[in-house]
């Protein structure tokens, strides 16, 4: 059961979803791209897709209640500091699709050492790795959809996860400023392995369907930039535990912050990731998480006030 949703926005920021099966749906998935260099504050954000299940009655009832409790009181919110991986940055120009592959496929391996533990503690299987895919075509099939460039996009199915990444894109930034173009791979990649984590725990299936059974545009909408700005805490988190040995201060802490605070949603388009504040205040929360010691439930954004995720 597939529903992928096109919806674009303009926007300086990054965001994406992706789904998981919590009512037995064997493919969900996610999109969205973002953040742009300071000169051109504008980028197009795609909407996720949504879960088509169909729920009634007593079942509904008893789904909502247990789909409350996988987002909000996750076995992942108890597990201990989030471990540094120890990898580096990988040295290479990003204006080619060899370069962004190499620079995302680094990146991704050490996001993968550095929540296998994490997840292995909250009771996930932890040992799926997302295959990386860097296009540039105008669509490319996948086995949740379609997607269009310029999405970044995650997309989950069984046990099985792939991520798409326009290489294009970033090589366009490359060529006006290679700091900018380092500070969005790598906070893309983040967000979107952000939303592989929520898979893996089952809180994005959780969350689409609660989001599904939700009455009200307004109470749908809220749903979903609950699910999206966790998924960017949870990229953060991973950024922060790693800053020691994958240094992200100097210039590309300065465009990494710019981005992270010009990233969500705008006038005119629906309100479904956050505000700019917002979105840069759960990408703090998870950099910053308890200080030196990066903690997942500082990510709880199921649990958080409305106004956090407004």
């Amino acid at each position: 059961m597939v529903n992928l949703s096109s919806k674009k926005r303009v926007l300086a920021g990054v965001a994406a979803v992706a789904g998981f099966a919590a009512l037995a749906m064997p493919v969900q998935a996610a999109q969205a791209t973002g953040g742009v260099p300071p000169q051109i504050p504008a980028a197009e954000l795609g909407k996720s897709a949504a879960s088509q299940a169909k729920i009634q009655g007593t079942q509904a009832t008893t789904l909502a209640s247990s789909n409350t409790n996988i987002v909000r009181y996750n076995k992942l919110y108890k597990t201990g500091a989030l471990q540094a991986s120890k990898c580096k940055e990988v040295n290479v120009s990003l204006r080619t699709a060899a370069g962004v592959k190499a620079y995302d496929q680094q990146l991704l391996n050490c996001m993968w050492a550095a929540w296998a533990p994490t997840l292995k503690a909250s009771g996930a299987n932890y040992s799926i790795k997302p295959v990386l895919v860097v296009y540039s075509a105008s669509k490319v099939a996948t086995h949740c959809g379609t997607v269009s460039y310029p999405t970044s996009y995650f997309c989950g199915y069984g046990n099985q996860s792939h991520i798409y990444i326009p290489w294009a894109y970033i090589a366009g930034f490359w060529k006006q400023s290679p700091t900018y173009a380092r500070a969005y791979a790598t906070n893309t990649l983040a967000h979107e392995y952000g939303h592989h984590v929520q898979y893996r725990t089952g809180i994005l299936s959780a969350s689409w369907s609660r989001q599904y059974a939700f009455k009200t545009t307004a109470a749908k909408l809220e749903e979903s930039r609950r699910r999206e700005l966790q998924a960017s805490c949870l990229g953060s988190a991973m950024l922060g535990a790693n800053k020691k040995y994958y240094p992200l201060s100097g210039g590309l802490y300065t465009q990494w912050k710019y981005l992270v605070e010009h990233s969500g949603d705008v006038k005119g388009y629906p309100r479904d990731h956050g505000s700019f504040a917002n979105h840069g205040w759960w990408s703090h929360a998870g950099f910053y998480a308890a200080s030196s010691k990066t903690y997942a439930s500082r990510c709880n954004t199921f649990n958080s006030a409305a106004s956090r995720v407004a």
